[in-house]
């Protein structure tokens, strides 16, 4: 579908200019000051020269307090903050070791980084927020539409830690668990002691009903979505965190079409693993539908082209994170013989970290791509990446520059000052209504790359390159991931791919279709990265190599992370770059050719 384009500011006017930082001004207030009073910020050594200028100042001042807040509060990272957050992991924890320990009261769950390695995730204490916040829909349940939005969601929990009151005789329960389940639960006020009261709920809009959110088993929570989804034909909506996922969502709706369409028929729970006493309740939400069926019988499984809305009439948009490894699945999602239907539009969630959210969706330009900064969370500002300044030079919105590339820094409501989210981002303009910064992802900064493979190419060039020849020549591309490939002297990017369906004959018989691939994928990245040019004419990096992996090991990798490690499905990212040995030789195992 085409996105409505707005013109964007290449500048800010002064009026324009001055808003925003009235904006910025007021919100930032908002989050500092109680947040000074907090454990974190009265004892962290960062934070000691912040506190000495306001101890010798007038603090009721705004203008002074946000003057002192600019020129004294330093750039920080994790480690500042993990011997806090290690009180919230103590047994017993005591609630006066961690009440205010980053902002006002106990925070509502603590939020975990997505695990990409055998690393364990960083922990993010997540507090309720203010009551006109808390209105948003961001911190809803579910956004609300016309007929339903399937959304596959698992309550799951990595861990669920013990806080003794001050009371002495009572205790509660604070859920470790990603930030879309934390709130997910705070907005709809779904504890974790009553899960089991909760049992015959189904909320109004969804296509799942509440107990399906607590399957542990990462088969059988698809398969039930799928079961319920495919039920129901009135889906506006389809969500999922990862465009990618979807795509594996998908695979298993094509494996188990016939099991699904006869349960829809009969109106029964298929005799699937680790249901328990969650199926005496799934099976009274499900009623015998023996037109459904017969209807989806005759559509057929999901490998026609525009099979979603033929399933959905209704259907609108589809909604997830498109960049990074989930790109892999977008060329095909916005061509006509896609699955999904070239009326369907395709959004992202907008862009943002288990730290904070940083921007929302800018649907007046890419919906996929262009996201307007946004001050719900925190107040962002940036470090400029080419800069020949000092590294912490923070720069705020209204100094910003159209074209520019940095690095988000946050102060948020959840009490972190000035962290560093080690993401680079480019400007491409201002909103013209409000002047905030409209801006585009481009990759993680991180010289790790560079390092291990003797030539600097981000992530984002990495990918484009495996996507562009995915579309030339491989075909579509479930997944894929990258590893140090050292067979030969000098290493190179060596990718392990997984493609769509069976292995075309082109592949199979034609070794110029092969060696077509990985020149396509050395020439974007010659032209894309001219330290990659470089390191090539010096000898120091070659042609990458591609192989190709067998049908369906993403998504046993996928299955095997959540159950090994009890996450949820949006807590595994396989990463663009694998460097974890383990993890490389796991998926080399499951190599069946070379291109």
């Amino acid at each position: 579908m085409s996105h409505r384009q707005t013109n964007l500011s290449d500048s800010l006017s002064a009026e324009l200019s001055q808003r925003v930082k009235d904006h910025v001004d007021k919100v930032l207030l908002e989050i500092i000051r109680p947040n000074f009073g907090s454990q974190f910020a009265q004892s962290a050594p960062e934070l000691a020269r912040f506190r000495e200028a306001i101890a010798q100042s007038d603090s009721n001042d705004d203008v002074d307090f946000l003057r002192i807040f600019r020129e004294f509060i330093p750039t920080t990272n994790y480690e500042p903050y993990r011997p806090f957050i290690a009180k919230f992991l103590a047994s017993p924890c005591m609630e006066a070791d961690v009440k205010n320990m980053f902002a006002p009261g106990l925070p509502y769950f603590l939020a975990m980084t997505s695990m990409t390695s055998r690393n364990a995730p960083k922990l993010f204490p997540k507090y309720r927020p203010p009551p006109h916040l808390f209105q948003q829909l961001s911190y809803q349940g579910y956004s609300p539409s016309e007929g339903t939005t399937l959304a596959p969601s698992s309550l799951r929990h990595w861990q669920v830690l013990k806080i003794d009151c001050e009371d002495g005789q009572s205790s509660k329960e604070m859920a470790v668990c990603s930030t879309s389940i934390g709130i997910l639960r705070m907005g709809m006020n779904w504890d974790l002691e009553h899960d089991k009261d909760r049992l015959d709920l189904w909320v109004p809009g969804k296509t799942d009903p509440f107990a399906i959110s607590l399957v542990k088993n990462y088969r059988t929570l698809f398969i039930l979505n799928a079961l319920f989804a495919l039920a129901d034909c009135r889906v506006t909506t389809i969500r999922f965190l990862f465009a990618n996922v979807f795509v594996i969502f998908l695979q298993y709706v094509e494996d188990e079409w016939p099991l699904l369409v006869e349960c829809i028929e009969k109106g029964v729970i298929p005799d699937i693993e680790d249901l328990g006493d969650l199926r005496a309740p799934l099976e009274r939400h499900l009623s015998p539908n023996p037109v459904r069926a017969a209807e989806l019988r005759e559509i057929g499984p999901p490998v026609i082209q525009g099979w979603a809305v033929r399933v959905w009439p209704d259907l609108k948009q589809f909604v997830g994170i498109t960049g990074g490894q989930a790109a892999v699945s977008v060329p095909k999602a916005r061509q006509v013989i896609h699955i999904l239907g070239p009326s369907v539009a395709i959004k992202s969630h907008g862009y943002g970290t288990a730290e904070c959210g940083l921007a929302r969706a800018y649907h007046e330009g890419n919906p996929n791509t262009d996201f307007k900064v946004m001050f719900r969370d925190g107040v962002v500002e940036f470090l400029d990446v080419r800069s020949n300044e000092p590294s912490d030079r923070v720069l705020s919105s209204w100094e910003l520059v159209t074209g520019g590339e940095y690095e988000p820094v946050v102060t948020t409501c959840n009490g972190l000052w000035r962290y560093r989210i080690a993401d680079v981002i480019t400007v491409k303009g201002f909103a013209p209504d409000d002047g905030l910064p409209i801006i585009n992802y481009l990759h993680r900064r991180d010289d790790s790359l560079g390092v291990a493979f003797g030539a600097s190419c981000t992530e984002s060039q990495l990918t484009n390159a495996i996507v562009s020849a995915a579309q030339q020549s491989i075909g579509q591309i479930v997944a894929f991931t990258i590893v140090l490939d050292d067979r030969d002297q000098p290493v190179t990017h060596g990718y392990l791919v997984e493609l769509a369906g069976e292995l075309s004959s082109c592949l199979l018989q034609s070794s110029f279709t092969r060696l077509m691939a990985t020149r396509e994928i050395f020439e974007n990245l010659i032209s894309a990265s001219d330290d990659y040019r470089l390191a090539v004419w010096q000898g120091k990096s070659r042609r990458p190599t591609i192989r190709i992996v067998d049908k369906g090991t993403f998504a046993e990798y996928y299955r095997q992370k959540c159950e090994q490690t009890n996450i949820t499905v949006g807590h595994v990212k396989v990463p663009v770059v694998t460097f974890d040995p383990a993890m490389k030789e796991w998926f080399l195992e499951r190599v069946i050719m070379e291109l």
